[in-house]
């Protein structure tokens, strides 16, 4: 018995200084190529940056429009739908825009979104940079005295935060109005009390936690599967390998901020009541 107890506690030991010291890599990657990117900007090398910024924002946000948009209006219109239903059962209509501020403004959009961004732009960073390490671009870069951090990856970190918050604020709208306009075919509500119960539920906490959620997941992101894809030594073989890691370890970090956060503000709340 002691010995499965101690061989647990030896795994999980294991898996505990793993997981802190792949943050604390992960976290240097991003401060170092932040710090680095600043001086090449004050060096005169903004614009050559600010290029880059541009084409990650154009794959990341314009070219996910569509598929954003699909997301959000299908993702609304049944949020919507059962919402009103179940609420009119126990004469809680009144309560329709606190339950939509909650479910798509702070849970599910910046959630959604995220996931959606991992599936198509994640992947693509890890693997690109994973080629780019293969084929010796970094190296090339390197010998040129560009600093990869300040060319490849800060970038694409910008750019994703960016891409990040525009596509969940996208995603927001048109789950809350287009998702209105299609249920409410089936189920016809007041647009004036619609739209006054989502803008009564509406606060600064809602806004704040909506700009640290996809900020930080932004972060997440792009700087887990650009270390990710930095990881790549010789092979393409190897190119899979991490960006595989870079999906699974971008889901599960971006997954437990939100659940962190979201557990954080409604323990608060809990604690105002008087609950806790």
């Amino acid at each position: 018995m002691s010995t499965l107890i101690f061989g647990l506690a030896d795994g999980l030991g294991k898996k505990f200084v793993f997981f802190v010291d792949y943050c604390v890599k992960l976290g240097a990657l991003v401060i170092q190529s932040t710090s680095v990117s600043i001086k090449r900007m004050r060096e005169r090398s903004f614009f050559e940056i600010l290029k880059v910024i541009i084409t990650q924002i154009y794959f990341t946000g314009y070219q996910a429009l569509t598929l954003v948009a699909m997301m959000a209006l299908i993702t609304g219109t049944l949020v919507i739908m059962q919402s009103s239903q179940q609420l009119s059962k126990v004469g809680g209509g009144a309560m329709l825009g606190d339950l939509l501020v909650v479910l798509i403004f702070r849970e599910l959009g910046p959630l959604i979104t995220a996931l959606i961004v991992i599936a198509r732009s994640g992947t693509a960073v890890a693997s690109e940079l994973g080629n780019m390490k293969v084929n010796y671009e970094i190296q090339a870069l390197e010998s040129m005295g560009i600093n990869p951090l300040s060319y490849i990856v800060f970038p694409r970190l910008v750019g994703g935060v960016i891409s990040l918050l525009c596509l969940t604020f996208l995603f927001c709208l048109i789950a809350l109005f287009g998702g209105y306009l299609v249920s409410n075919f089936i189920n016809p509500i007041s647009f004036k009390f619609y739209t006054d119960g989502i803008a009564y539920a509406m606060n600064n906490t809602d806004v704040i936690l909506f700009l640290v959620k996809n900020i930080f997941s932004g972060i997440i992101i792009f700087g887990v599967c650009s270390y990710q894809g930095m990881q790549v030594k010789q092979s393409f073989t190897e190119v899979p390998q991490v960006t595989t890691k870079a999906v699974v370890n971008s889901i599960v970090f971006t997954v437990g901020f939100n659940t962190l956060i979201s557990l954080s503000v409604y323990i608060q709340n809990l604690k105002k009541l008087g609950i806790l």
